[in-house]
C-alpha cells in the first residue's frame, strides 16, 4: 500500500470511527439550553446522550457480523445514509421524547462506521502494525473531541442546538460520498461455510477470555470517559461556572489529551510488551479518578479538578488504542464481530452509567466522580483476572 494511499485511509476511517464524538461532543455545550428550550429536566436531557450511545452500542452488534458476509462498504453507505436523516429530522424535534427517539436511531446508523472502520484496519494490518495504525486513527478521532465542542459552543453563538444537528446532517452527506467514490472493499468474498459459520461467531467471542478481557477492559475505561461526556457540561458550567465556550475549550485541551496519548501508546508499543502499556493506562486513569473523588471534599475550584479530568480523559488514548489493537489481533479472523463486540462494550457500559450521572441534580458531580472510579477499578481488577497472569499469543 503506497504512503499517500494509507494516509487517505487513516482520515478516512478515523473520520468515521469519530461518530461518538461527532454524535454527542458537538452536542454537549448545548444540553443546558435544550433542556431549558424543551421545559425538561436533567436527567431527561441526558438520557438523550444514553439512547445514543446504546444506539451505538446495539447497532454494533448486528452491523459486524453483517459486515463479515457482504463486506465494509455497503453496511458504511447505508449507516450514513440513515445517521444524515436521523441527524436532519433531530433538528426539527419539538419535545425531548422525540428527540430522544430520534438520538437512538443516530446511534445505530452511526454504528455502523464505527465498527467497519476498526474491521478494514484489522482486514489490512496485523501485529505491532495495527497497533500503529490504531494510534493514527485514534489521533484523527481524538481531533474530533476536540474540535466538536468548539463547534458547538461556536454555533450556539449564533443560533441554537438546532444549529448543531444541521451540522451533522452536512457531515453525513459528505461523508456518504467520500465513501461511495474514495473507499475499496478489503473483506474477501467469505465461502459459503464461513456464511453458515457466522451466527455461531459472536458465542465463540464472549467465551473467549483473553478476547473478553480486553474488551471489558476498554470498555470499562471509556465508560468512565462516557460519565465524564454525560456529566461535564453540567459539572463545569454550573458549579465552576464556566461559559459554554469556556467549557468548550477545556473540553476540548482534554480531547488533545486523547490525540496525544493515542501516539504514545503506538511508539511505546513497538518498544515494551504491549500488555504492560495497556495496564499503565489503566493505573494512570485511576489515579486519576481517584483524584477527582477526593475533590468532592474540598473547596471547589477549577484548578483541583483540571488534573484529574486530564488523566481520565487522555488515558483513553492509550488503553483504547492498545485493547483494540490486541483483541482484533486474537480474533484476526472473525474481524467484523470481533469490532462489534469491542464497541458494544464500550457503548453499552457508558449507555447505562449516563443516566446516573445527573440523579442527584446539577449541583453535584458526586454521582459522576464516583462512577467513574467504580469504572477505573473495575478495569484494573479485569485486567489482573483475564489478562495479566495469563501468558498466551496474541493472535489465534
Amino acid at each position: 500500500m503506497s504512503k499517500r494511499r494509507e494516509i487517505w485511509l487513516i482520515v478516512l476511517l478515523g473520520t468515521l470511527s469519530a461518530f461518538g464524538p461527532l454524535s454527542m461532543d458537538m452536542y454537549l455545550p448545548s444540553l443546558p439550553e435544550l433542556q431549558q428550550q424543551l421545559h425538561t429536566t436533567t436527567s431527561l436531557t441526558q438520557l438523550s446522550i444514553t439512547t445514543c450511545l446504546i444506539g451505538l452500542a446495539i447497532g454494533q452488534i448486528f452491523i459486524g457480523p453483517y459486515s463479515d458476509k457482504v463486506g465494509r462498504k455497503k453496511p458504511t453507505l447505508m449507516g450514513l445514509i440513515f445517521f444524515t436523516l436521523a441527524s436532519l429530522l433531530a433538528s426539527l424535534a419539538t419535545n425531548i421524547w422525540w428527540l430522544i427517539i430520534l438520538r437512538f436511531i443516530q446511534g445505530l446508523a452511526g454504528s455502523a462506521g464505527l465498527v467497519t472502520s476498526r474491521a478494514i484496519a484489522s482486514d489490512l494490518f496485523s501485529g505491532k502494525k495495527l497497533t500503529k495504525f490504531y494510534a493514527l486513527l485514534m489521533a484523527v478521532n481524538g481531533i474530533f473531541p476536540v474540535i466538536a465542542p468548539i463547534i458547538g459552543g461556536f454555533v450556539l453563538t449564533f443560533t441554537n442546538w438546532r444549529g448543531i444537528f444541521y451540522i451533522l446532517t452536512a457531515i453525513g452527506i459528505g461523508l456518504f460520498f467520500l465513501v461511495l467514490f474514495g473507499l475499496q472493499e478489503t473483506l474477501p468474498a467469505p465461502t459459503a461455510n464461513e456464511q453458515t459459520k457466522t451466527g455461531l461467531v459472536l458465542k465463540q467471542l464472549l467465551h473467549d477470555k483473553i478476547f473478553m478481557g480486553y474488551t471489558l477492559v476498554n470498555g470499562l475505561v471509556s465508560g468512565g470517559l462516557f460519565a465524564y461526556i454525560s456529566g461535564s457540561s453540567f459539572m463545569l458550567q454550573n458549579i465552576f461556572g464556566l461559559s459554554s465556550q469556556g467549557f468548550s475549550l477545556l473540553y476540548a485541551l482534554n480531547g488533545l489529551g486523547i490525540v496525544v496519548m493515542s501516539q504514545l501508546a503506538g511508539s511505546l508499543a513497538t518498544r515494551y510488551d504491549e500488555r504492560h502499556v495497556l495496564k499503565g493506562g489503566v493505573l494512570v486513569a485511576l489515579l486519576g479518578a481517584i483524584l477527582l473523588f477526593i475533590t468532592l471534599f474540598l473547596p471547589h475550584h477549577l484548578s483541583y479538578v483540571v488534573a484529574p479530568l486530564f488523566l481520565i480523559v487522555s488515558m483513553v488514548g492509550i488503553v483504547s488504542t492498545v485493547a483494540s489493537s490486541l483483541a482484533m489481533q486474537h480474533e484476526k479472523k472473525n474481524s467484523g464481530s470481533a469490532s462489534a463486540v469491542l464497541g458494544l462494550s464500550q457503548n453499552l457500559i457508558g449507555g447505562l452509567l449516563s443516566p446516573f450521572v445527573g440523579i442527584m441534580g446539577r449541583d453535584t458531580y458526586l454521582p459522576m466522580a464516583a462512577l467513574i472510579l467504580m469504572c477505573e477499578v473495575a478495569a484494573l481488577m479485569t485486567y489482573q483476572l483475564t489478562i495479566g497472569k495469563t501468558d498466551h499469543p496474541t493472535t489465534k
